[in-house]
C-alpha cells in the first residue's frame, strides 16, 4: 500500500502536498540556529546504558532497511535507536509517520512540520521542535515563521486552542470546537485537514511523552563544532531531565534499594498475576462492583502526585510556539467537579468509530495507525525480567487502561481492580508523569520502578504509554467531530 502511494505524491511540488525531496529548500536551513550546549551523557539515552542500545540495534539488520525506507531525515536518530529494541513496533511506527509527515495528504509538507512544533513545545520538548524547525525549512517552509506564532497564517494560529486541549485535557473538545475550525471562511479547514492535523498533534504530543520516559539525548550535529545542537530550558537540557538536573546522583537511587528488595518486589507482582487470574476463572465480579473500582481508581488517581514544578521557566526558544503556556493537565476527576460525564468506552470505540472516521477523511492513516495500536498492545516476549513462559497480557492491559482512566475513557468490561493490584505507587507516579506532564520525568523516577526488570522491558512500558495516551487523545477529536457532522 505505502509503495503505491509514494510513486503518486512524486509529481506534486515539495511545498505543496507530495513528496518530491530533490529540490528542497535546504539553504534556509542555515538561516536559522539555535544554541549550542555540550553532550550531557553517551548514546542516545540518558536513561539506558549506551551498549544495551547498541547491542540491539547491531543485531537487526532490519532498522537499518526501515531508517532508509521511512525515515524523513535519512539517518537514525537517538528515538529510532531507542525503539528498535522492538523492531516489529519500529516497523508500525516509522510507516505511520512517514505517512503523516510525507506520503499524499490533505495539507502542504512544511505545515505538517510546523504542527510537529506546536505540539512538542506544549511539552518544551526541544528534541522534537530542533527535529521539525530543520524539517520544516528543507520542505520549503518560510523561515519567518520560525520567529513564533504571530508570524504564522491565521489558519494555523486557529489550531492553538484545540493543540492546548488536546495535549492537556482532551475531554473539553465539543463540537463547537470543530466548527470554530471548519466554517465558511477564508481561514477555515476542510474536515479532511482537520483531521490530518489532529492526527499530527495527537502523534507529537504522545511522541513527546515518549522522548522524555525514554531520557531521548539531543542528536549529534555534523553541523556543529562539537557534534551536538539543542535548546537549553532552566539552564538545562529539556530533553534530558535525569532527576532534578544531575544524572551522577539520579544513578545511584537504584543502587539504595536491596537486590534482595526488588527480587522479592518481582516475586509478589507475579503472584499478584497468578491470583488476579485464578480469581478471574473461580467467580467474575459484578457491574455494580466494576463500577465502584473504576470510581475508586479514578478518584485515586488524584492522589498520584507528579512531580513539583511549580513556576516552570519556558526559554524564548521554546515559549515563541506556545499560546497560554500556563495550560496544563488538570486531572479528570477533580474533587467537586463530577459534571464531567466519564467517556464510556464503547459508546465509542477506535475500532468501531474512530477508525473508520479517520480513515474515510484521510485515507488510510486509520489501517496504519490501527496496525501500531494492536501492535504495541500484542507485543509480548512472554517473559518477566528473568522469568520465561510469562502471560503478560494482565499487566499489558493494566497499563493502557491506567492511561486512559486518567484521561476519563472506561471500559465496562475491564475491572479496574487490576490496576491497583498490579501497578505499584512508583510505577503509578511515572505513568502520571510521563503521560501527563512529561517534561518532569527524571531518571529516578525512571529507575525507581520495577527494578528488577530490563530496559527493554520500560521502553515497552514507554511505547504502551505512548501509544494509549495517543488514542486517547484521538478518541475525543474524533467524538467532537463525528459529533460535528450528525
Amino acid at each position: 500500500m505505502l509503495q503505491g502511494a509514494k510513486q503518486g505524491c512524486c509529481s506534486l511540488p515539495c511545498n505543496e502536498t507530495g513528496s518530491s525531496l530533490a529540490d528542497l529548500g535546504c539553504s534556509r536551513a542555515k538561516e536559522k540556529r539555535v544554541q549550542v550546549s555540550p553532550p550531557l551523557t553517551r548514546g542516545p539515552s540518558a536513561f539506558i546504558p549506551e551498549n544495551e542500545v547498541m547491542q540491539a540495534n547491531g543485531l537487526d539488520e532490519r532498522t537499518n532497511l526501515l531508517v532508509e525506507e521511512y525515515s524523513t531525515s535519512g539517518r537514525l536518530d537517538n528515538i529510532t535507536q531507542v525503539m528498535s529494541i522492538h523492531t516489529q513496533y519500529l516497523e508500525s511506527f516509522l510507516r505511520s509517520q512517514f505517512y503523516m509527515l510525507r506520503m499524499d495528504g490533505p495539507l502542504p509538507l512544511p505545515y505538517r512540520h510546523y504542527i510537529a512544533i506546536m505540539a512538542a513545545a506544549r511539552h518544551q520538548c526541544s528534541y522534537l521542535i530542533n527535529m521539525h524547525v530543520d524539517e520544516f525549512l528543507k520542505t520549503g517552509g518560510i523561515a519567518e515563521w520560525l520567529n513564533g506564532l504571530e508570524y504564522i497564517p491565521q489558519r494555523l494560529k486557529n489550531l492553538n486552542e484545540i493543540n492546548k486541549l488536546l495535549a492537556h485535557r482532551p475531554w473539553l473538545i465539543t463540537k463547537e470546537h470543530i466548527q470554530k475550525l471548519v466554517k465558511t471562511g477564508e481561514n477555515n479547514w476542510s474536515l479532511p485537514e482537520l483531521v490530518h492535523a489532529v492526527v499530527l498533534l495527537a502523534h507529537y504530543h504522545a511522541l513527546a511523552s515518549f522522548v522524555f520516559g525514554s531520557g531521548i539525548n539531543p542528536e549529534r550535529d555534523p553541523d556543529t563544532s562539537n557534534g551536538v545542537r539543542l535548546i537549553a530550558v532552566n539552564n538545562f537540557c529539556v530533553c534530558d531531565l535525569a532527576n532534578d538536573n544531575n544524572i551522577e546522583n539520579a544513578s545511584l537511587t537504584s543502587s539504595n534499594f536491596g537486590i534482595a528488595d526488588s527480587l522479592s518486589e518481582l516475586e509478589a507482582l507475579m503472584e499478584r498475576m497468578k491470583r488476579l487470574q485464578e480469581d478471574k476463572e473461580d467467580e467474575e465480579a459484578s457491574q455494580e462492583e466494576m463500577d465502584t473500582r473504576f470510581e475508586k481508581e479514578k478518584k485515586e488517581s488524584l492522589l498520584v502526585i507528579s512531580g513539583a514544578f511549580d513556576d516552570e521557566i519556558v526559554s524564548t526558544d521554546v515559549s515563541r510556539y506556545i499560546e497560554d503556556p500556563g495550560f496544563g493537565y488538570k486531572d479528570f476527576a477533580r474533587r467537586g467537579e463530577d459534571h464531567l460525564p466519564t467517556f464510556r468506552a464503547q459508546d465509542y470505540t477506535w475500532e468501531n468509530h474512530g477508525f473508520s472516521l479517520v480513515n474515510r477523511l484521510y485515507s488510510d492513516i486509520g489501517h496504519l495507525l490501527d496496525e501500531k495500536f494492536r501492535m504495541v498492545y500484542n507485543l509480548t516476549y512472554n517473559t518477566m525480567a528473568t522469568h520465561e513462559d510469562v502471560d503478560t497480557t494482565t499487566l499489558r492491559r493494566a497499563l493502557f487502561n491506567y492511561v486512559h482512566c486518567m484521561y476519563g475513557i472506561r471500559y465496562d468490561d475491564y475491572d479496574y481492580g487490576e490496576v491497583n493490584q498490579l501497578l505499584e505507587r512508583s510505577l503509578k507516579v511515572y505513568i502520571k508523569t510521563v503521560t501527563c506532564y512529561p517534561e518532569r520525568t527524571t531518571k529516578r523516577m525512571y529507575d525507581s520502578y520495577w527494578r528488577q526488570f530490563k530496559h527493554s522491558e520500560k521502553v515497552h512500558v514507554n511505547l504502551l504509554l505512548m501509544e494509549a495516551r495517543m488514542q486517547a487523545e484521538l478518541l475525543y477529536a474524533l467524538r467532537a467531530i463525528t459529533r460535528h457532522l450528525t
